[in-house]
């Protein structure tokens, strides 16, 4: 059995006071900046092994068609 969570502007908004309390006011935009980074990172990733991918079916495409 799934259940649904639903996050009004009130729940996010006791999260983001709690979150702020924990890491504190510049810590936060540290955090922000690492995720930013790894987000980045993630998708330069995702790129190449798109282009490997691609490669490789190239390859393997002008092999068949000898």
């Amino acid at each position: 059995m799934t259940t649904l969570l639903f996050l009004s502007y009130e729940h996010l908004l006791i999260i983001a006071l709690i979150v702020l309390l924990l890491f504190g006011g510049k810590k936060i935009p540290e955090l922000m900046h690492g995720l930013g980074k790894g987000v980045k990172s993630f998708k330069s990733g995702m790129k190449d092994v798109e282009e490997e991918v691609k490669k490789s079916v190239d390859e393997v495409k002008d092999e068949t068609t000898k």
